[in-house]
């Protein structure tokens, strides 16, 4: 039987989620992504978090060298760090880390698009973003679960390959994916400590149901304009 604080359930649940808001694959995709990220405080992935520090070191210093902006690779030290000193469930699975995280990891995928955008011949945007989703899965994906969603994924983008996106929604998207691996783990007997690191106070399965009521009301008012569009459409077929 899969736990429910399992990648597989973080997984699960922010798929759940994301559909209920979004349904550009890139949006989509973010979630699911964002929802395995604040696992890497665990000690078991210590390995990754030493790799993500030197991608960043590697990534700053070529930028350097080139004289091209070199903030993503700061930024990503940065975010190697921040899991490097986080002990689990803790600083990661606050409100403040979920702030702290998506930001990171938005700006990683903003500045990275920016880059490519601006110093190659590169055009299109949908496709930059894409590939930019797929570097960023080989990062903090289950080697288990990374093989069928690059092919979910790629294979979504071929069916709709022409869908708007803008930087507000890619943020909203991964603390959507952070927030609700937040939520899943309040369900787990040992609680989240969601004021850290400034309270050690723990909430646990109320604040979980409180918070989804919450996300499935945002959801609805987030969807209102598809509605009142489609419900039009209907009327007018009468």
């Amino acid at each position: 039987m899969i736990s429910i604080s399992s990648y597989k359930g973080h997984s699960l649940f922010a798929l759940l989620l994301a559909l209920m808001f979004f349904h550009n694959p890139l949006l989509i995709a973010l979630t699911f992504i964002g929802a395995n990220i604040p696992d890497f405080d665990h000690k078991f992935k210590k390995d990754h978090v030493y790799k993500l520090i030197i991608l960043g070191l590697i990534v700053f210093i070529s930028l350097y060298i080139l004289k091209l902006p070199y903030f993503v690779g700061l930024i990503i030290v940065f975010l190697g760090i921040t899991f490097y000193f986080s002990e689990h469930r803790s600083f990661t699975h606050s409100i403040f880390g979920a702030l702290v995280l998506t930001s990171a990891v938005s700006l990683i995928i903003i500045w990275s698009y920016e880059l490519v955008l601006g110093f190659t011949i590169l055009d299109n945007s949908y496709l930059i973003i894409a590939v930019l989703i797929a570097l960023l899965s080989f990062l903090f994906l289950n080697k288990k679960l990374l093989l069928v969603f690059l092919q979910v994924f790629f294979l979504s983008l071929f069916f709709i390959n022409d869908v708007d996106f803008n930087y507000i929604e890619i943020v909203l998207a991964l603390f959507l994916g952070v927030f609700s691996h937040i939520v899943l783990d309040s369900f787990t007997p040992a609680g989240i400590k969601i004021f850290a690191p400034l309270s050690s106070k723990k909430v646990y399965k109320r604040f979980g149901l409180i918070s989804i009521f919450i996300l499935v009301i945002f959801a609805i008012m987030y969807r209102l304009p598809i509605l009142f569009k489609l419900f039009e459409q209907y009327i007018s077929m009468f």
